[in-house]
C-alpha cells in the first residue's frame, strides 16, 4: 500500500492525483451501460430471437472476466489506464511486442468510442434541428408528383417528394471521397461531431474528480430511464412472449424469415456475439483509474464488481424487453439499428406522449455524450500510463495542473476527428470503424485474460489485495479462447475485410514501440516499471510459465484463423 498521501500527490503537478475512490470510476464507467441502446438494433439484425440470451450470455462472459482483471489491477496501485497496462507486465518476459501489443489494442478499441459517439449525437442533433420530412400515398406533395408525373409508382413518388424537401444540410458537404471499403466525408455530422469531442476535451480538462462528479449526475438521467423501460412493460403486460420464439438463428442478415443451427447460422450468431461483447464486456474500464484512486487496494475491486453488477441488470433486462414490446420485425427497423429511432421505441414502450419523446430524444444525447466522456476518459490514460511504462512515445507522459493527461487527451482528440471524417460519411463506414475497434478489443481480450495466470505463475510472490478464486481464473482463460472463436467467425459478419483491417492496425504498434523502446530508452525499461513486480533489468531473463505462453498465443491465433475459415455467410 502507498503510503503517500493523497495531498502529497496533488502537489506534484506530473503525477495523476488521487482524487477519487471506486465511486467515482463507478460513474465514469456508467456510460458503458448505454452502449446497449446502440449496439441492440445491430445484435438483432444478426442475431434474431436469440438476441436477449446474446446480450445476456456476453455480460455473464464479461462478468466472469472482471474477476481475473479486479485480480491483476491490483497488483499495480500505482498505475492507471486499465486492464491492459496490468496484464501487458505479463508479457513482458516472453516477447517485447506483445506487450505492448496489449495497451496498443485497448487504446484501438476504446478511443474509436469517442467518434462513433460523436456521430451518432450529432445524428440526433440533425434529427431534431433539420428533419427528413415523412410522406405516405395521401401526402399532397405525393399526390402533385403523381398528378405531373403519369405512370410513376407511389413509392417512387414518395422518395422524389422526401428528397425535394429534405433541407439541404443534410445532404452538403465541404469535401467526399472514396477509400477501398470506406468512405470520408466533412458532411454536417463531422462538423457537429467536432463540437461535441471539443466539449468532452473540456470536461475531462478539469480533472478526473470533477469529470466524475458531472458523470454521476448525467449517469443518473441516463441509467434510470432506462430501467424505467425496462421494468414498465414487464409490470403493464406488454411481452409479447411469442416474440421469443423460435429459439434459432436467422436465415440472413437483417431479414425476419428464421434460419438453422447449421454452419451460417452459427456465423450469424458468433457475429452477434462479437457485437455485443463491445459493450458487454467494456465495463473493465472502471479499473482505468487504479493510480487516481485513494485506495487502491480496495476500491479497484470494488469499481469492477460493482460496474459489473449494474451491467448484468441492464444487459439482460433492456434487451429483454426491447425484443418482448417490438419483436424481431420492429427491432430490424433500421432506425433501431443506427440508433436514430431507439428514443422514440423507448418512449413507445411506456405509452408515452410527444413530449416524452422529446425528452428521451435529449436523454439519448445525454446517454452518447456519457459515452463519449468514458471513452475520453479510459483511452487518454491508457495512453498515459503506457508512455510512463516506456511502451509509447514519452511526450504521452505530459500532465496538466488538475492532474489531467492531457498531451494523451489531444492525441486521442487528433485521431478522433480523423475517425470522425470516415464513422460520419455513411453506415458502412461507421460500422467499418466499429468491427475494426472491437478486433483491436478482443485481441486485447485474449492477452490479458492469459496474463492472469502468467501473472499467478511469475509473480505469485507479490501480495494480492484481492485474488480471484482459481476456478474463475480459469473461467477466465477459457473464455480468452471462446472470444479468439467469436473474433474469427464474427468480425467477418460486419464487414469482409474487418479482420484483416484489426490485424494491420495492431501491427502498427511494432514502429511505435521500436521508437520509444529502442531510440528514446535506448533498449531499456524504466526502472520504475520493472519495480512494481519486484525485478531488474536482469530479470527479465526469468521465465516461470516455459512455453505456456507461446503455447497461448499460438493457440489463439490458430483458433482465429481456423474460425474465420470454417464459419462462412
Amino acid at each position: 500500500m502507498d503510503a503517500t498521501t493523497p495531498a502529497d500527490l496533488r502537489e506534484d503537478s506530473g503525477k495523476l492525483h488521487r482524487a477519487i475512490d471506486w465511486r467515482g470510476a463507478f460513474w465514469l464507467a456508467s456510460g458503458v451501460p448505454a452502449l446497449v441502446l446502440f449496439t441492440i438494433g445491430g445484435v438483432a439484425g444478426v442475431s434474431g430471437h436469440l438476441t436477449f440470451a446474446v446480450f445476456a450470455v456476453s455480460v455473464v462472459f464479461g462478468v466472469i472476466q472482471s474477476f481475473t482483471y479486479a485480480e491483476i489491477a491490483g497488483l499495480f496501485p500505482s498505475k492507471s489506464g486499465g486492464a491492459s497496462v496490468y496484464g501487458s507486465v505479463a508479457w513482458l518476459r516472453y516477447a517485447k511486442p506483445i506487450a505492448p501489443l496489449s495497451v496498443w489494442c485497448n487504446w484501438l478499441a476504446w478511443t474509436p468510442g469517442l467518434s462513433l459517439g460523436c456521430t451518432i449525437a450529432a445524428a440526433y442533433i440533425l434529427n431534431a434541428l433539420a428533419p427528413v420530412p415523412v410522406f405516405t400515398e395521401t401526402s399532397p406533395e405525393v399526390a402533385s408528383y403523381l398528378a405531373a408525373n403519369a405512370g410513376v409508382s407511389a413509392q417512387d413518388a414518395i422518395m422524389a417528394a422526401t428528397a425535394a424537401a429534405t433541407p439541404a444540410i443534410r445532404t452538403w458537404t465541404l469535401f467526399h471521397a472514396t477509400l477501398g471499403p470506406i468512405s470520408m466525408s466533412l458532411n454536417a455530422v463531422f462538423w457537429i461531431g467536432v463540437a461535441l469531442t471539443m466539449i468532452s476535451f473540456a470536461v475531462q480538462h478539469r480533472g478526473v474528480m470533477r469529470a466524475a462528479n458531472m458523470q454521476k449526475y448525467l449517469g443518473l438521467l441516463v441509467i434510470i430511464p432506462m430501467l424505467i423501460v425496462g421494468l414498465v412493460p414487464i409490470f403493464t403486460g406488454e411481452i409479447d412472449w411469442a416474440n421469443f420464439s423460435p429459439l434459432t438463428p436467422l436465415a440472413a442478415p437483417y431479414a425476419p424469415e428464421t434460419g438453422a443451427w447449421d454452419v451460417k447460422g452459427w456465423t450469424l450468431v458468433f457475429g452477434g456475439l462479437f457485437l455485443a461483447g463491445y459493450a458487454a464486456y467494456a465495463f473493465e474500464t472502471s479499473i482505468c483509474y487504479t493510480s487516481e484512486f485513494k485506495n487502491p487496494a480496495r476500491d479497484a475491486v470494488r469499481a469492477i464488481l460493482y460496474s459489473g453488477l449494474l451491467c448484468i441488470l441492464l444487459y439482460t433486462l433492456v434487451p429483454f424487453t426491447f425484443q418482448g414490446v417490438l419483436g424481431i420485425d420492429g427491432m430490424l427497423a433500421p432506425s433501431i439499428g443506427d440508433g436514430s429511432g431507439v428514443a422514440e421505441a423507448m418512449a413507445g414502450m411506456i405509452k408515452g406522449t410527444t413530449l416524452i419523446t422529446n425528452v428521451m430524444v435529449m436523454l439519448m444525447i445525454m446517454a452518447v455524450m456519457l459515452l463519449i466522456l468514458t471513452a475520453m476518459a479510459g483511452s487518454s490514460r491508457t495512453l498515459y500510463q503506457g508512455a510512463v511504462d516506456g511502451w509509447l512515445p514519452k511526450y504521452l507522459t505530459r500532465v496538466n495542473q488538475h492532474g489531467a493527461p492531457t498531451a494523451a487527451m489531444w492525441t486521442d482528440l487528433a485521431f478522433n476527428l480523423f475517425l470522425l471524417t470516415i464513422a460520419a460519411a455513411d453506415a458502412t463506414s461507421f460500422f467499418f470503424v466499429m468491427a475494426v475497434s472491437n478486433c483491436c478489443y478482443f485481441i486485447f481480450n485474449f492477452l490479458n485474460l492469459n496474463a492472469g495466470w502468467i501473472h499467478r505463475i511469475d509473480n505469485g510472490h507479490i501480495k494480492r489485495p484481492w485474488k480471484a478464486p482459481t476456478v474463475l481464473l480459469a473461467a477466465g482463460t477459457m473464455l480468452s479462447f471462446v472470444n479468439a472463436l467469436f473474433l474469427g467467425a464474427g468480425a467477418k459478419v460486419w464487414h469482409p475485410w474487418a479482420l484483416w483491417a484489426g490485424f494491420a492496425v495492431t501491427a502498427l504498434i511494432v514502429p511505435v514501440f521500436f521508437f520509444r523502446h529502442y531510440i528514446q530508452d535506448k533498449g531499456r525499461f524504466p526502472d520504475h516499471m520493472l519495480d512494481d513486480i519486484g525485478i531488474g533489468q536482469s530479470g527479465l531473463a526469468t521465465r516461470k510459465a516455459g512455453i505456456l505462453p507461446y503455447l497461448a498465443l499460438a493457440g489463439g491465433l490458430l483458433t482465429v484463423i481456423v474460425a474465420n475459415w470454417f464459419f462462412v455467410l
